[in-house]
């Protein structure tokens, strides 16, 4: 069912926050002016009744949606009552920093990642720079279809401002700067950075340039609508050939909002999170910096990767797939490393959430320490071969409601047995059904995945058909 960008339906009807906050097309229903405020007065009335003189950043991607988002949010806001600061185009793991350093209520994030331009959404940060848990979400989410109207808005000096934070690029290089330590050097390390015309554009090519690398920058141009369009972390095929053209050592990919990262080395080949992952844990151990010996991914790691840690003595704790989960179990048992195969790396000794351009930093870090290359890095994991496709679906059906489905993804975990996995999950952002599967044969998974798939296809269709006047 199409819903007008005028229309807000009830709180029974649907859910705005998803594994990554709210998120959807610009200027239609969720991402819709209307809705916009309202989320910005549930989000003020939320911090107004819990502090007495609440702030709130407002920091954003390069996303042409973001000016007229960004002054609807802020509308709403301080129609409660409460100041709201811009810090302009800026990394999400930036906007978590300024929202700790600048001791502010809440940072929101105005961006849809990895998503193409024409999409928004929100993502909110408490004071202490984690994202809302979910129990917070449900409260905002309530008080956007209340109907109350005990609450009373502030009239005359009442009223919420609204300042403009000039230096936030600034606070956040410093920052990351020094996280490297003072006693290294990128001087002589050639490095070709892909922006993917998103929020990292300014403060990425600064951190490296000011630590002395020679520096290749492309996807730093954004103009409203070509962020992560053929480049960045999801397009990464135009910074293989630069890598090579320029024989570089490295080349960093960050995606449109610069929370994650994947990694060319000097052979031209991607190194994902996973590769990543495995790198850094074996540093962590041999600086006796990894909590509890252990290590957080999500049920899509590599068995490869579960090997390779299993080998060093260290443990792998798996979590659903979102990057808060991963910050969560790392929370819950004070681990201090973790990430996903998609590239988010959570420093927990350091950072709050996923952040590109400190992952790169840590990695360079290791190179330049060990007087090394990537490709000798990465060579600790053996990947066992993956293939994934993706479905688009009309809803997110359980699957106990389509058995041919599920007993096909059962047939298929059988035949795998112990040398491969078979995972069938729903996006949390997207309405798209996400097929992995697992096995020692490349081959053969691309010809069992070619077969879930359809089958998939068809359960859906035949689900929908099924349903009395539907045709």
């Amino acid at each position: 069912m199409k819903t007008s960008s005028s229309t807000v339906p009830s709180a029974s009807s649907t859910s705005l926050f998803g594994t990554d906050g709210i998120r959807g097309r610009a200027n239609t229903y969720p991402i819709s002016p209307e809705m916009v405020l309202r989320l910005g007065q549930a989000v003020g009335r939320y911090f107004k009744s819990h502090y007495p003189n609440p702030r709130i950043l407002i920091g954003k991607d390069t996303r042409r949606s973001g000016y007229f988002l960004e002054q609807a949010l802020s509308s709403g806001i301080c129609s409660t009552g409460v100041d709201t600061y811009f810090v302009g185009p800026l990394p999400t793991p930036g906007i978590a920093y300024l929202t700790r350093g600048m001791r502010a209520n809440a940072g929101i994030v105005i961006s849809a990642s990895h998503n193409p331009f024409y999409d928004n959404g929100f993502k909110i940060f408490a004071a202490d720079g984690y994202k809302l848990p979910d129990s917070v979400e449900k409260e905002i989410e309530a008080l956007i279809f209340s109907n109350d109207s005990s609450w009373s808005f502030p009239t005359g000096d009442k009223i919420g401002t609204t300042a403009r934070i000039d230096d936030s690029v600034g606070q956040y290089a410093v920052f990351l700067k020094e996280q490297f330590p003072k006693h290294l050097s990128l001087e002589g390390v050639k490095i070709v950075l892909d922006c993917a015309h998103g929020a990292a554009y300014k403060v990425a090519p600064k951190v490296f340039e000011e630590l002395g690398a020679e520096l290749i920058v492309i996807g730093a141009s954004p103009d409203g609508t070509n962020i992560n369009q053929d480049c960045g972390a999801l397009h990464p095929a135009s910074l293989q050939e630069l890598v090579k053209f320029h024989k570089a050592d490295i080349g960093i990919a960050l995606d449109g909002d610069a929370d994650r990262i994947v990694v060319i080395d000097e052979n031209c080949e991607i190194v994902d999170g996973d590769e990543l992952l495995a790198i850094f844990a074996k540093d962590y151990s041999e600086k006796n910096k990894l909590q509890d010996n252990t290590v957080v991914s999500t049920i899509m790691s590599n068995i490869g990767l579960e090997i390779a840690l299993k080998k060093m003595n260290i443990k792998l704790a798996r979590t659903q797939v979102g990057d808060r989960y991963v910050v969560e179990e790392m929370r819950r048992g004070k681990f201090s490393l973790g990430g996903e195969q998609s590239g988010h790396l959570i420093f927990g000794d350091i950072s709050t959430t996923g952040d590109g351009i400190l992952a790169a930093l840590k990695l360079l870090e290791i190179i330049i320490e060990k007087k090394t290359k990537v490709s000798e890095l990465k060579s600790i994991l053996h990947k066992y071969p993956q293939a994934l496709k993706n479905i688009d679906v009309p809803a997110r059906i359980p699957l106990e409601k389509m058995p041919e489905l599920s007993k096909h993804i059962h047939s298929v975990q059988n035949i795998l047995g112990l040398e491969g996995r078979v995972l069938f999950r729903y996006s949390g952002t997207e309405l798209k059904a996400r097929i992995m599967i697992e096995g020692n044969k490349s081959h053969h998974i691309h010809t069992l995945i070619d077969d879930l798939e359809k089958t998939a296809v068809q359960s859906f269709d035949h689900y929908f058909k099924s349903i009395p006047g539907r045709v």
